[in-house]
């Protein structure tokens, strides 16, 4: 009983405060987007750059080849690295291409961040840090293994939470795998059920440095923040640097706040100095800035005609900006406007299901089916947790009903016969168009957790290009292919039976998962 009134003060949402962006919607095509820009640094690319993946597999063999193909930086950034045989694999190739750069140099040039969540990644005996330490033991030079440890779980409460249940006060989500130049943006882990039958979402921006930089400098901003695992197995904060959950809270997340908005703002900066010739210039100057730009360059790089814009939620650090994006999104989009939208785990925030529901795009909102969720088959009372979605999702559909929104908010759950489904993100179709011109992908959930505990990361992808609004529709229509449109039968099948005490609980514990 003490350990639930510790978790008292934070059973109670927050009264979420959102600024205004500091500039509205523009009125043509993907240029409305411009708007975004004030907040996150912008950065144009060519379509040609962008590839939409489909399955894990494809996912897993793209990580292999990254890695043995990496010479300069490898930085990947997600929840927990597993410890079966294909995570040993990518182990072993970070391992061999570590080899080949020293023995290529004498001493190499190489570097290899890994940045992990402390509390997801030290379950069990057999864990994340013992699958790295060979790493740091064999290149010491060359390896930093960082694990983020959350600074809401201290005190007393830190004491009496028993593993795994201690993962519900916050965690490092992000999912960011680059090498060189290269870099992947998905809300998959680095685990073998990611790697063959969990469906997520995959895109790879190749030959994109400006954007590698920045997702390097803001794993290495969180990493310089989170404890650094050592060759023994024990961890150490940096020196100088305030302890996640020994040291001063405020403190620590103002440090963590500076470090991660200086890598925002920056990059904005540098962007706005490099790609003052993209459409949001100038009217006037705008065409002779891109003719100058073409000439200086040679010639060899394409005009943008795709724009990627990242989006930070780190609440526990008092940053909020995929929240306000994702609320400005949802609040502008026009009659007519199509909106597909997908979770793995249906739990939205109380402002994005008023938006939803008071607006006036259309929905279709994917869902997984409680046999797909991750946590379906679980021991104990994680067990229970697919009936609690189960349970979310019926009383958001008996709210749709009772607004008559049917035709415009319709649920469909994924179902796939012995596969799990993880997929997350956003497809934007405008009014009177066919194809998505944006689509948001990486590791929010769009649920409490995602806003207020964990740090998330995900970008904007804004394309003019007919070629790959064509990859992200068919990404769109191959996931909800798979899927059934929820109606009030739905609710009536014997495995939509949810027990009494479950409804009780979840009301309580709801932002917790």
């Amino acid at each position: 009983r003490s350990s639930w009134l510790l978790l008292a003060p934070l059973l109670t949402p927050p009264v979420p405060v959102i600024t205004a962006p500091p500039c509205s919607l523009c009125p043509e095509g993907a240029h409305r987007f411009q708007w975004i820009r004030n907040l996150v640094p912008e950065f144009g690319i060519s379509s040609s750059h962008v590839k939409v993946l489909s399955s894990p597999t494809e996912f897993y063999e793209l990580l292999k080849v990254q890695i043995k193909t990496a010479k300069q930086r490898v930085v990947m950034a997600s929840l927990y690295l597993g410890t079966g045989l294909l995570e040993q694999e990518l182990v072993d190739c970070l391992e061999e291409t570590l080899e080949k750069s020293l023995q290529a140099k004498g001493s190499s040039n190489l570097r290899v961040s890994i940045l992990l969540d402390y509390t997801r990644g030290s379950r069990g005996r057999k864990n994340s840090r013992t699958m790295l330490i060979p790493l740091l033991q064999r290149f010491p030079e060359q390896v930093r293994v960082s694990l983020f440890h959350t600074p809401n779980l201290r005190g007393l409460l830190r004491l009496l939470i028993p593993e795994r249940f201690n993962e519900t006060i916050g965690l490092q989500h992000i999912k960011v795998y680059l090498f060189d130049d290269n870099v992947i943006l998905s809300g998959a882990n680095l685990s073998d059920l990611y790697f063959t039958n969990r469906q997520d979402r995959y895109v790879l921006l190749q030959d994109s440095p400006e954007i590698a930089d920045f997702f390097t400098e803001l794993v290495d901003a969180i990493g310089d923040v989170s404890l650094q695992l050592q060759r023994d197995d024990t961890v150490q904060m940096m020196e100088g640097m305030v302890h996640p959950y020994q040291g001063d809270k405020m403190a620590y997340c103002e440090i963590a706040n500076r470090r991660v908005m200086e890598v925002i703002n920056s990059a904005r900066t540098r962007q706005e100095l490099l790609h003052a010739k993209t459409f949001h210039s100038s009217q006037q100057g705008s065409s002779l800035l891109s003719q100058q730009g073409a000439q200086a360059s040679g010639g060899l790089k394409p005009e943008p005609d795709t724009w990627i814009y990242p989006l930070i939620q780190m609440k526990p650090f008092g940053i909020q900006i995929d929240e306000m994006v994702t609320e400005t999104l949802l609040t502008e989009a026009e009659r007519d406007a199509r909106i597909y939208l997908t979770t793995g785990y249906f739990n939205l925030t109380q402002a994005y299901m008023d938006l939803i529901l008071g607006t006036r795009a259309e929905y279709r909102i994917l869902l997984a089916s409680p046999e797909v969720n991750g946590f379906f088959g679980a021991k104990g009372v994680a067990g229970a947790i697919p009936a609690a979605y189960v349970y979310i999702e019926h009383q958001f559909y008996s709210e749709v009903c009772y607004l008559h929104q049917q035709e415009r908010v319709q649920l469909q759950e994924y179902s796939r016969a012995g596969w799990t489904f993880h997929a997350k993100g956003l497809w934007l179709y405008l009014a009177g168009s066919d194809l998505p011109c944006l689509t948001l992908i990486g590791s929010p959930n769009f649920g409490y957790r995602s806003v207020h505990r964990d740090l998330e990361a995900q970008v904007a992808i804004v394309t003019e290009n007919k070629a790959l609004q064509q990859q992200l529709h068919q990404e769109q229509e191959q996931l909800y292919l798979c899927s059934g449109v929820v109606s009030s039968s739905t609710f009536e099948q014997p495995n939509r039976y949810v027990k009494l005490w479950v409804k009780l609980v979840t009301p309580l514990i709801k932002n917790f998962f």
